[in-house]
């Protein structure tokens, strides 16, 4: 009851808070309501904006269970069977032919900026009252900083170079003045100072249930650690050695708050359990959607159903579900229970492929309308196991990174590494360490939005190119994979914003 009263009230808060926030950035006029100075008295306002900031993330067109079409769409796991009527726009992220001018994807830029634009209110704020607790203002200055480097990490490796905005603006001429994009390097810098400074505040290593859908220390080192991987992996710098040295420094960290023992001890479906979803000891951070609630449920298990099928809800879905590739039905191993649990195949004309089946609520409390209980994860640690793997191949620690690939495949229960290594067909497919942790990482992780980021991570540009042109048309739906090259690697920056200062705003390669 506690944790549903915290929630409504944080989604409450974030409606109030609608009348403060940036409808656009770089708009040419000016996108906020209210003033710092007219708006905090007291410590309860600053509550009020970080809670703001926190409801800006639901979104789906930023990070929320329905923002897939940036992320799974745009990568070898999910597509689409319809390129007309409303699936066009969508239809262009998984073709590789998206347009500057693409209605979704200003929507997704601007969306980032609303997040920034809250969490920059809510930082002013923290410095503009007088708190009882010095305690109390590290917490939600550290809360306000993760979301800002949470969303700029999304949105640098998706645009590249993006406007850098650490204030919060309040007149036109603030907005011009942040009208140009600021190199991904000092986006990465900027990133890194957020969240190194946010663990400075006291928050708990795990949110107790009270605490689920906020940060905590777990969450901040992760995330960390993944900043300091992809750039390591991405960035070309003299301080690689560093980066890496970094990456391991966090992700060990977060690794190190973990309140079990072993990965195996935590069923898999457990993490999926919709009445486990504040208990669950391996999900470090999610958004939280209230069950049997009209207007904050999850439809992530409705939208997922196809028609006929009645394993993800009690909704009769007329649908087909969102599509699987079938490229990513054929990576589970044989026997891989990961492959039940995530995918089935939908028998009827309407459908006729695979669905997700990964998030489940047949609960009354959801009903026939499918008002679901799922929780969006964001960070969980079978995610951050595999990092370290990566770390520790990338070091050369070989021996150290199979421990923790084989901790995710224990707990699957499927062989070990080491086991399959005598299997042709696997040696075959993933003939490298390094192919082996992708391939755990897609199979564990899929429909979480993890895996356009992992491709981004592992591969060159000229190298994804190559991984993505040889595999097979026929698994990938009818996206045609011959479109993606180079200059997919980023998004286009939207027609509206290159048009506010076409030399400063200028357009990625390719667009």
């Amino acid at each position: 009851m506690k944790h549903n009263i915290f929630i409504k009230a944080i989604i409450l808060i974030g409606v109030l808070l609608i009348s403060f926030s940036c409808e656009d950035f770089l708009n040419q006029e000016n996108p906020n309501k209210t003033s710092v100075e007219a708006y905090f008295k007291n410590e309860n306002d600053v509550v009020r904006a970080v809670n703001g900031a926190y409801l800006a993330l639901r979104s789906g067109y930023l990070l929320g269970e329905t923002s897939t079409t940036y992320t799974e769409e745009r990568s070898d796991n999910m597509g689409r069977l319809d390129n007309q009527s409303s699936s066009g726009e969508p239809f262009q992220f998984t073709d590789f032919s998206l347009l500057p001018s693409n209605t979704y994807l200003k929507r997704h830029w601007d969306d980032h900026f609303e997040a920034i634009s809250r969490a920059n209110f809510a930082l002013a704020g923290i410095e503009s009252v007088v708190f009882e607790s010095p305690e109390a203002k590290a917490i939600h200055k550290s809360e306000a900083l993760f979301i800002r480097a949470l969303v700029y990490f999304h949105m640098v490796r998706k645009w590249g170079d993006v406007p850098l905005v650490t204030t919060y603006l309040q007149t036109t001429d603030e907005i011009a003045a942040h009208t140009f994009r600021e190199k991904k390097e000092v986006v990465y810098e900027q990133i890194t100072k957020d969240l190194t400074e946010a663990l400075n505040g006291n928050l708990p290593d795990i949110q107790p249930v009270s605490g689920k859908g906020r940060t905590c220390k777990a969450a901040i080192n992760g995330l960390l650690g993944q900043v300091y991987l992809t750039m390591y992996t991405t960035l070309e710098s003299e301080n690689k050695a560093s980066y890496l040295s970094k990456a391991k420094q966090y992700l060990s960290a977060s690794y190190g708050m973990r309140k079990f023992n072993d990965l195996s001890e935590i069923p898999y479906s457990d993490v999926f359990n919709v009445d486990k979803k504040s208990t669950c000891p391996e999900i470090i951070f999610q958004i939280v959607y209230i069950q049997g609630d009209k207007n904050y449920s999850s439809a992530v298990a409705r939208n997922n159903q196809a028609k006929g099928e009645t394993i993800n809800s009690q909704y009769k879905s007329s649908g087909s579900g969102n599509f699987v590739n079938p490229d990513l039905v054929k990576e589970y191993e044989e026997n891989d229970p990961r492959k039940d649990w995530s995918v089935k195949y939908a028998t009827n004309p309407v459908a006729r492929n695979y669905i997700i089946t990964k998030y489940r609520d047949t609960s009354d409390a959801a009903g026939k309308l499918g008002y679901g209980g799922n929780d969006w994860i964001l960070m969980r640690y079978a995610d951050i196991i595999l990092m370290l793997a990566e770390v520790e191949m990338y070091s050369g620690n070989t021996e150290k990174a199979i421990e923790y690939l084989n901790q995710v495949r224990n707990r699957a229960g499927v062989p070990t590494y080491e086991t399959m290594q005598g299997n042709s067909d696997y040696k075959s497919k993933y003939p490298t360490l390094k192919l082996a942790i992708l391939h755990e990482r897609r199979v564990e992780l899929a429909f979480e939005n993890h895996r356009w980021y992992d491709l981004l991570r592992f591969f060159t540009p000229n190298e994804l190119v190559t991984y993505m042109h040889a595999k097979n048309q026929n698994d990938y739906g009818i996206s045609n994979l011959q479109n993606f090259g180079i200059k997919d690697i980023y998004y286009p920056i939207p027609f509206d914003e290159v048009k506010l200062n076409p030399e400063k705003m200028y357009q990625n390669t390719g667009y």
